[in-house]
């Protein structure tokens, strides 16, 4: 490969994600994409893109072959990541990861189980609400969970995200509208495993083996989801009883159904390069899929690494094969 000048653009430290792996001692995402990237002799720079004006003229000025996105949004308003991808599209910036179109379908937690639907691929009944309007719903039944439709990283999922009862649905349905500014999703709680299986690659996608967020030693009273108490409060009782595995115990035919379903809802949903797809498999191994998340984390600990890991790439394979695989979009497009 030849050598490149990569941005590698990324959120403001202020993020409380990045925050919270800063104080675990661990490096962020975009230090560690810029390690394996030099290592590999490419010559690499630091893109802030925090939300103010300025960001968007050092953007504008950007002198690079390539640009490794990993924004998660734009200043605190995470909806918008698809705006920033649209803004690299408007400058002609080639970058890594999914467009515009691709982002903003899948974030729309809603509009992604309607496609998906038509695409056969199964998902938890739902319903949406917003300010007292019912926009979408289907017949659901207690409990279910209730969260934000158009946010990430398990934000604004809590253990109080499942409802068992009318009360406790308005009750979560008020505070979601007092904090996020959008429809909130009322989805079927699925009991089961919690399984991810990350996808690689576009025309010839492979889906990675899957790996398991183990939720079975959550504190007693505690639901079993995969809660922003669980995925980000470090210290807490419920962030170290849960635990990332690669799973052997799957059965052929289920293992077969959640990588279709990896596969079809990644080309459904018009992502690229890479992505993550969360699921949950019933005792009776019935596959659900429940969000796409386009770009996820690539850390080294990160739940798509680990499915790299499981697939037989290392790491920095991983970082460079994406990097390849956004240039040969390009290369493809003349």
């Amino acid at each position: 490969m030849a050598r490149l000048r990569i941005a590698i653009a990324h959120s403001p430290d202020g993020d409380p994600r990045v925050q919270r792996r800063r104080a675990g001692l661990r490096k962020t995402d975009a230090q560690e994409v810029a390690e394996v990237l030099r290592r590999a002799g490419h010559k690499t720079f630091f893109v802030v893109v925090d939300g103010a004006p300025k960001c968007l003229k050092r953007l504008a000025s950007v002198d690079a072959d390539l640009v490794f996105n990993l924004v998660e949004g734009f200043g605190d308003d995470n909806t918008k990541e698809p705006h920033v991808a649209a803004y690299y599209d408007l400058l002609g910036l080639r970058y890594t990861g999914s467009g515009m179109r691709g982002l903003s379908l899948a974030m729309d937690k809603a509009l992604a189980k309607k496609v998906l639907t038509f695409h056969r691929v199964r998902t938890p009944k739902f319903a949406t609400v917003f300010r007292g309007r019912l926009d979408w719903a289907h017949d659901i039944e207690f409990p279910v969970i209730v969260k934000p439709v158009r946010e990430d990283g398990s934000i604004g999922i809590g253990f109080s995200a499942l409802a068992g009862s009318i009360k406790e649905l308005m009750e979560r349905i008020d505070e979601l509208h007092a904090d996020f500014n959008h429809p909130v999703l009322i989805e079927q709680y699925i009991d089961g495993r919690e399984i991810y299986v990350g996808v690689i690659g576009n025309a010839r996608a492979e889906a990675f083996p899957p790996v398991e967020l183990d939720l079975s030693h959550l504190p007693k009273g505690k639901p079993r989801i995969a809660s922003v108490e669980v995925k980000w409060e470090e210290g807490t009782r419920a962030y170290r009883s849960a635990k990332l595995r690669t799973p052997d115990d799957l059965p052929r035919e289920v293992l077969e159904a959640i990588q279709h379903a990896a596969l079809t809802s990644f080309q459904a949903l018009q992502l690229r390069d890479y992505a993550r797809f969360d699921f949950r498999i019933t005792p009776d191994h019935k596959v659900f899929l429940i969000e796409a998340n386009p770009n996820p984390y690539l850390y080294s600990g990160a739940e798509f690494i680990r499915g790299a890991r499981a697939s037989g790439r290392t790491h920095p394979e991983t970082i460079l094969e994406i990097l390849e695989l956004a240039q040969e979009r390009y290369r493809s497009r003349g």
